[in-house]
């Protein structure tokens, strides 16, 4: 299959939308097809993709106002040239919201089908940050995603919504984990004796350093005795972060083989944004043996079991997380046992696995396509 992938980011950002679109273009290119991305251009420019398994087309962007590592696109014709020149038998919009619209436009103007792939919770984000819009952003993804031939959701939680929301033809199709690069064994004793110089028990946090994503909720664990927190990521919020978690230790933005050790020296890993469609540090975690503290939100209510792979809490609940860091604190034996199952239980959601169900996607809506016009 000739694959255009319409992303609204690409590596070099480091997020999760960027991260799944990466992956499945490595996973189409392993299995014989042959995708091509379009994503907003990077700040540097967009000279050569190093990372990409396949050609990328750039499309000019400006950095989101407050937010300069969010690009957005501006519009532009490459997209619709894109998916021509590539003779594309389908397109992929992933997290379509700017650039995917146009991609969804394109595809339909030119009789190609698409699956649209949900992976931002734009509606809390809109709750978030304007404290109001919620509506108005749920209309904006219903009219893009009603326009796809099929809706992928990452979780049972955004399948739900979705279909609540009026969103047809939507199906399940989860993320998959780098099981050999995330694994127990790249735990660190000596990272550990540097995190926590006098052997406390190491809590972490990994991801965007955002409102939305609520780390402030971990000001009680910072208050814990024995317990170092650890935050690995940049944003907005890191500045006041630094004020609201006395003692955290701040790692910035840390990536590949060096990720891994540092999700693998942690004692517990903590999320606290409860407007998570996935959650991929989630999995990261449990595949590096870790148990896990999140909210009974979104996507952790499919990737955590409660009292076997770790805690879930109420979110927004700092008193919640407070506790449950302090009761794994206490119980070595727990905490071993719920890494242990974590791990276990991510072994066979491999990006291979879901990339296979992906291109079986593929094929229901190419022979779906064919049916309609036979």
């Amino acid at each position: 299959m000739r694959v255009v992938i319409v992303t609204e980011s690409f590596p070099p950002d480091v997020n999760g939308v960027a991260h799944c679109a990466l992956q499945t273009a490595r996973h189409l290119v392993d299995r014989g097809h042959a995708p091509l991305v379009v994503a907003p251009a990077t700040a540097a420019g967009h000279g050569p993709d190093a990372l990409a398994p396949c050609p990328v087309v750039r499309v000019p962007s400006l950095p989101l106002p407050g937010y300069p590592q969010v690009r957005v696109a501006l519009p532009s014709r490459r997209v619709a040239a894109a998916i021509t020149e590539h003779r594309a038998d389908i397109v992929h919009l992933a997290s379509p919201f700017i650039l995917g619209v146009r991609g969804m436009a394109a595809a339909a103007r030119l009789g190609v089908p698409a699956i649209a792939v949900y992976q931002t919770d734009l509606a809390g984000y809109a709750r978030t940050y304007v404290g109001a819009g919620e509506a108005t952003a749920w209309r904006r993804i219903r009219s893009v995603h009603a326009a796809a031939d099929r809706t992928l959701a990452p979780s049972s939680a955004a399948l739900h919504d979705l279909e609540a929301h009026g969103v047809p033809r939507v199906r399940l199709w989860p993320r998959g984990v780098d099981t050999v690069r995330f694994r127990p064994e790249h735990r660190d004793e000596a990272l550990r004796r540097e995190l926590a110089p006098n052997g406390e028990l190491i809590v972490g946090y990994v991801g965007r350093l955002a409102p939305e994503k609520q780390v402030e909720l971990l000001a009680g664990a910072c208050g814990l005795e024995g317990v170092r927190v650890v935050i690995v990521g940049d944003g907005p919020s890191e500045t006041s972060l630094r004020e609201a978690l006395p003692g955290a230790v701040f790692l910035g933005r840390r990536t590949g083989d060096e990720l891994a050790r540092i999700f693998a020296s942690l004692d517990v890993f903590a999320h606290t944004g409860p407007f998570e469609t996935f959650c991929q540090t989630v999995q990261e975690a449990m595949a590096s043996g870790v148990p896990v503290v999140a909210p009974a939100a979104g996507g952790p209510l499919d990737l955590v079991a409660h009292g076997r792979t770790g805690l879930l809490v109420p979110p927004r609940d700092e008193g919640a997380v407070r506790d449950a860091v302090g009761a794994l604190a206490a119980d070595p034996a727990l905490r071993a046992a719920y890494g242990a199952a974590g791990r276990a239980t991510v072994e066979g959601r491999t990006w291979a696995a879901v990339g296979d169900q992906l291109i079986d996607h593929y094929a229901d809506v190419l022979t779906a396509r064919t049916v309609v016009a036979a």
